[in-house]
């Protein structure tokens, strides 16, 4: 079959049109899953760790950023027509890139999104100094030992009882298989499925670590001034502009490729608002400037946005320490 008409019949499943290279990075995935299977039959080790390094180059630095943010996206907006093919992403696809099934959805969109990093936000950073790397470990340690059942009783305590499931049974089904998995083939699974989950819950914490490092302790509710954006990076190219995190927090729904105009559309909005805009550099990268203490790095790719208070690079970093603090939010 032609390439259009291949597209042509995968687009008719589609909601949306626009997400037909969503399609195309799903059947990429399958496929890295498919080599990751083919790892469980490898059993002399002289093969098995030069091919699981291979397979974990092309994991990691092929698909597993991409990948993530498909599952963002698609958990804010239904992909397929068909409803029974809403689980292929996080139930098929989503155990090989450090995701168990439902556990993204149940915490980004039943809770982070209506938390909005206030206080009840489990994920929240406002208490924590957010340029230091002692109280990110803290922020990440606790996310890795008490983040899910924190999350549950969050649920059973809302009344969320169908989130509460959710969340029971796709962490539950993920660790029994991983557990029945590794009598058959222990470094297979290590490789393919549990030491994925650790790296990726990492790597989320950096990620909403950066996107929320900024906030203002006057209005900590104020989505303008409690994410950041990030412009101009090789990052929102290949992730579907996940760098627009501001525009996302008010339109959560919007169309990823809507989300630059929008953002543009409302420069001055930001300005008045005193929004923090980084050009040229992704929240992963705004995590390391602060863990590392660049804030003088930082201030030079701040973005001067028409309506905001003209400053110099000096008084940029002063008043991005001032929205580093720990606080309570009243």
């Amino acid at each position: 079959m032609e390439a259009t008409g291949l597209n042509r019949v995968l687009g008719s499943s589609l909601h949306d049109p626009r997400d037909l290279p969503m399609v195309h990075l799903i059947l990429g995935c399958a496929m890295v899953g498919v080599l990751g299977l083919g790892l469980f039959f490898v059993h002399d080790p002289m093969w098995f760790w030069p091919l699981s390094v291979g397979y974990l180059l092309l994991w990691g630095l092929g698909y597993l950023d991409r990948f993530i943010l498909l599952l963002h996206c698609t958990s804010h907006r239904p992909l397929f027509k068909p409803a029974w093919m809403k689980h292929i992403i996080p139930w098929a696809i989503g155990p090989f890139f450090g995701q168990t099934p439902q556990t993204y959805f149940v915490h980004h969109i039943g809770m982070h999104h209506i938390e909005n990093n206030l206080p009840g936000d489990l994920s929240s950073t406002m208490q924590y100094q957010r340029d230091s790397f002692a109280h990110w470990l803290h922020y990440l340690v606790s996310f890795l030992f008490t983040g899910l059942p924190k999350l549950a009783v969050y649920h059973w305590r809302r009344g969320s009882k169908h989130m509460f499931w959710r969340l029971i049974l796709g962490e539950a089904s993920f660790w029994i298989a991983s557990a029945l998995l590794a009598t058959f083939n222990w470094q297979a699974t290590l490789v393919v499925f549990v030491g994925p989950v650790l790296f990726v819950r990492t790597l989320m914490m950096a990620g909403n670590w950066g996107q929320h490092a900024f906030v203002d302790p006057a209005e900590p509710g104020e989505t303008y001034r409690s994410s950041i954006t990030c412009i101009n990076t090789r990052y929102n190219r290949r992730c579907f502009n996940d760098g627009y995190h501001t525009v996302h927090h008010h339109k959560p729904r919007a169309h990823y490729t809507e989300m630059p105009g929008l953002f543009e559309n409302h420069r001055e909005a930001y300005g008045k608002a005193d929004a923090i805009v980084f050009d040229g550099i992704d929240f992963f990268q705004v995590w390391l400037y602060l863990m590392t203490g660049q804030h003088a790095s930082l201030a030079r790719r701040f973005v001067r946005l028409p309506g905001a208070p003209a400053r110099t690079d000096a008084e940029v970093v002063a008043m991005m320490a001032s929205r580093l603090r720990p606080f309570a939010a009243a």
